[in-house]
């Protein structure tokens, strides 16, 4: 049994964030910290992100997916279309990051709007996976009821057969991009007197904050 869940505390140490540091670009910021996650070697997988989205419903979902690409026109990743956060982002085309380096003692979280990419550019993507796993994308109608495992290991073994090489991308599947209007990093502290910076979007650039732990 787990007992005393209450008492279990980390403080942090490692480092501080203060408002005079950081770059007035939070896409210079954001490199920064993500190539020190990369460089550290102390993740299994820095890219790995939590993606919150709301549909229609109201009703928030979070799960976590790999950033493929970002600059400063937004951050990419790719998906099946038809799963539960394809179809949360037709409805409400809205969604949040957050990135948790909990080695570094830092998390970033990101919000903003969220569009789909060029067919081409879903195509290159595509095309520069392995292909097992793309097989594995045209087989899985993601987030649908799976009746046995042994079906879709029998769907597998079908298409190989039928693609036996370049297996195309299904038009159910492709890559988002999210457009930053909102970043905050967070740098743990002691006494949970935590650094926060948060960047806002305005008209023609980034209003900058510091904001109560």
């Amino acid at each position: 049994m787990i007992e005393n869940l209450s008492e279990i505390r980390q403080e942090y140490t490692k480092f501080s964030l203060d408002i005079s540091d950081v770059h007035s670009s939070p896409f210079h910021q954001f490199k920064d910290w993500f190539e020190v996650a990369i460089k550290s070697d102390l993740f299994y997988d820095p890219t790995a992100f939590n993606l919150s989205t709301c549909g229609v419903d109201m009703l928030p979902s979070s799960r976590i997916v790999l950033l493929k690409s970002f600059d400063e026109k937004g951050f990419q990743f790719f998906t099946n279309y038809s799963s539960e956060k394809g179809i949360d982002l037709d409805e409400n085309p809205f969604a949040s990051m957050l990135f948790y380096w909990d080695k570094l003692e830092r998390q970033v979280r990101i919000k903003g709007k969220v569009e789909k990419l060029s067919d081409l550019e879903s195509d290159n993507y595509f095309n520069s996976r392995p292909y097992e796993s793309r097989i594995g994308a045209i087989a899985s109608s993601q987030s649908s009821v799976l009746d046995s495992k042994l079906s879709l290991e029998e769907n597998i073994l079908e298409l190989k057969k039928k693609f036996p090489k370049d297996p195309p991308r299904p038009n159910s599947w492709g890559g988002y991009i999210i457009r930053p209007d909102s970043f905050e990093f967070w740098q743990g502290r002691e006494s949970r007197l935590h650094d926060r910076i948060k960047y806002s979007k305005n008209e023609s650039n980034w209003d900058i904050q510091r904001l109560y732990p």
